[in-house]
């Protein structure tokens, strides 16, 4: 799909990157049938292939509006249409370049740009976040039961582990998730302490920015990135084999660091051998899996569990059947979970600023995962694991924390 630049946008980077990702678009539409928005809406413009010609009408210098705003809002960025396109359009990357062109052409009213800029705010903020996360426990027992549903109770940890192995990892620990569930990342380091391998935290390092970049704060995202990079670079240079993520959706912006700083002459390098280094922890167990076997203490036979690949997992980053596999070296029968492909609604911010279609997305995935009467759900991501527990009455957990329960001694 060809585009024609305007000239009023003859030299801007970001419509130049869209105008190149645009020509891989062959208008077949396949995408349509993989987009979660489309399937609730049955509207074009709420699908892929009609966002893609929105993007191309502005880049050409046709009017955009509100309207048009909104249906690059209402994308959840699930990159599902990535997996299905035949010609390979990068569309998690137009879609991100297209909304920085459009926000520059069209403003955005008070109430929904200041709820950007508190999202942007805390939530990436790890102390900002925990504070706000410790209030509203405490105020717990004041608050109406949908509303305390949202916020997550604190669970047990367990220990760090203190043993010191040659083999050396290092990890991300985020920005919410060490106040959200602290437990997975604890589990985390358990296992990989049992297989031999050290998971060192780096002090400086924080949010992906991911959060940042998908509310349209784009220079914000890129400089957590290079927070991430300089404080990770010293223990890469030195004995640390890679980067661990146990939030699947950290984990595809990680590993496209090396893309969003491509044009950074101090931090392309890098970004591009970080990138290279990162690792689902799904990976790296998948990797160690006959040591794990034989640590491994399976559970009970016809222990039922549903997973729920989050998009970040299957789509971002295109790990389909890997943590399937180390749930049943663990004994767990996985369940059938009807339309797998499609997102469960959270996305990052997307469930607080599109609520009505997160929901009915939510209720759909949860319908999905309960059918076949499991014991718990799992997952790989904690903005999923947060929203869908808030709606079921099943358990919801990291897979890894499942994992490590089930390790002998």
């Amino acid at each position: 799909m060809h585009t024609e630049l305007a000239p009023k946008f003859a030299h801007d980077p970001d419509a130049i990157e869209a105008a190149g990702l645009i020509q891989a678009c062959v208008h077949c539409g396949f995408c349509n049938a993989t987009c979660p928005t489309y399937q609730l809406r049955g509207d074009e413009l709420d699908g892929p292939r009609g966002r893609i010609y929105l993007i191309k009408q502005m880049l050409e210098g046709r009017e955009v509006t509100e309207k048009t705003q909104l249906h690059l809002d209402r994308c959840l960025t699930c990159r599902a249409c990535e997996s299905t396109c035949p010609s390979g359009v990068q569309y998690g990357h137009l879609v991100e370049a297209g909304r920085r062109v459009l926000d520059g052409e069209v403003g955005r009213i008070p109430e929904l740009k200041f709820r950007r800029i508190w999202l942007n705010s805390v939530l990436p903020r790890g102390p900002w976040f925990a504070l706000a996360l410790r209030a509203g426990r405490l105020a717990r027992p004041l608050l109406p039961r949908p509303l305390v549903r949202k916020i997550p109770t604190a669970m047990p940890v367990g220990r760090w582990p203190q043993r010191r192995h040659p083999r050396k990892m290092l990890l991300l620990d985020g920005c919410v998730q060490p106040a959200m569930a602290p437990a997975i990342n604890a589990a985390t380091a358990r296992v990989l302490d049992r297989l031999g391998i050290e998971l060192v935290r780096a002090a400086a390092a924080g949010c992906c920015g991911a959060v940042s970049q998908h509310l349209g704060f784009h220079q914000d995202g890129l400089d957590y990135a290079r927070r991430n990079i300089d404080a990770w670079w010293p223990q890469l240079e030195a004995d640390a084999e890679g980067i661990v993520i146990t939030a699947s959706g950290c984990g595809a912006q990680v590993k496209d660091y090396g893309y969003l700083l491509r044009d950074d002459p101090r931090y392309a390098e890098r970004a591009a051998r970080v990138s290279l280094l990162a690792r689902d922890v799904a990976e790296v167990l998948a990797a160690e899996m006959p040591a794990l076997r034989g640590l491994l203490r399976p559970v009970a036979g016809g222990t039922r569990l549903a997973f729920h690949a989050p998009c970040s997992l299957q789509h971002g980053q295109r790990l389909k059947d890997v943590v399937e596999p180390l749930l049943q070296a663990a004994g767990y029968e996985l369940t059938p979970v009807a339309d797998a492909h499609l997102c469960c609604g959270s996305a990052g911010t997307y469930s607080m600023l599109q609520p009505e279609l997160a929901g009915q997305l939510r209720d759909n995935k949860v319908g999905a995962l309960t059918a076949g009467s499991p014991v718990a759900i799992a997952t790989a991501n904690i903005g999923c694991l947060a929203f869908l527990q808030a709606a079921s009455d099943t358990p919801v957990q990291h897979w890894v924390t499942l994992l490590d329960a089930c390790l002998a001694g």
